[in-house]
């Protein structure tokens, strides 16, 4: 395990104190902390929103809204190390991301039975809990899904090395993730405000140490196998993907339709990596239609 640093930049402590302002929820789990924000009507089918690498829960403030405008229950929360979820002192490996997402629905004592609906990263976190989960989720959507992009590869070599790893995540991290929000989003103006979502948090010590973590610990690449077994399940998928995405292109598509056989598969035009943030409307549309198709058959 790599030992915990605090990078250039972080010169804040998260706390209760930091918590304070915020108008999300939070519980205490196992691992840390967590940040949610779970909002809809009570009676509403539920839609739980798996985050991606480095985003907190408001990337999916816009769908969330429209979702709860349908009449669907959602539950949107910041993974360890992001928002103002704890950043934890281990590995942020995948028992760690599964773990925080199976102990949000017995805290929070949701039905499992849900829609699950995962982007980049979380489109792996969200399979890999559906294809060991007790209880299934009813339908899965993944955007712009991770795991098959050899794009982490190099930096995963370099980062193996625990001191080379502390040593550029203390002094580089924080250029290294603004480098990395240019290549998300599409136009300019997302990437200013992708960079206001996301800075404040990375304030916060131990969060350049959470992100090295899960791109050295997390299996980023190499997930075929996965995406098989979840193929496999009886479960309704939908697949969405961002026209100018550059950072799981979109050349991937056909393999993951080949290896997730989803029942429904769409290009969402005019955005990058990430649709949820830069086109929600359109997302969130084609989601309750997704829904309410699985709903109509169930």
């Amino acid at each position: 395990m790599m030992a915990f640093f605090v990078a250039l930049g972080e010169d804040l402590a998260l706390d209760a104190a930091a918590r304070s302002a915020s108008p999300t929820g939070f519980v205490q789990l196992s691992d840390g902390i967590t940040e949610y924000r779970l909002s809809g009507p009570t009676e509403g089918e539920v839609v739980v929103l798996v985050p991606g690498l480095t985003v907190p829960l408001g990337y999916w403030d816009a769908v969330v809204d429209a979702l709860n405008a349908q009449g669907y229950r959602t539950l949107a929360y910041s993974g360890y190390g992001r928002g103002l979820s704890d950043r934890v002192n281990g590995r942020y490996d995948r028992p760690l991301f599964i773990r925080q997402l199976t102990e949000l629905f017995a805290a929070l004592d949701l039905d499992p039975a849900c829609h699950l609906v995962g982007t980049s990263m979380g489109a792996l976190v969200a399979m890999a809990y559906t294809a060991s989960a007790f209880t299934a989720p009813v339908s899965l959507t993944v955007i712009g899904p991770a795991g098959l992009s050899n794009a982490s590869a190099a930096a995963r070599r370099v980062l193996r090395y625990e001191t080379l790893a502390a040593i550029l995540g203390r002094r580089l991290g924080q250029r290294a993730l603004r480098a990395h929000m240019t290549h998300n989003v599409h136009t300019e103006a997302d990437v200013h405000r992708l960079a206001e979502l996301v800075g404040q948090a990375y304030r916060y010590q131990g969060s350049i140490y959470a992100l090295v973590s899960t791109v050295r610990d997390y299996p980023l690449a190499g997930q075929e196998r996965l995406y098989s077994s979840v193929g496999r399940l009886d479960i309704p998928k939908l697949l969405l993907w961002g026209e100018h995405d550059a950072v799981t292109p979109r050349d991937l598509m056909n393999q993951v339709c080949t290896l997730l056989r989803p029942a429904e598969a769409e290009v969402i035009a005019g955005c990058g990596h990430m649709a949820p943030y830069e086109q929600p409307a359109v997302v969130a549309a084609r989601l309750t239609q997704f829904f309410a198709t699985v709903e109509a058959k169930a």
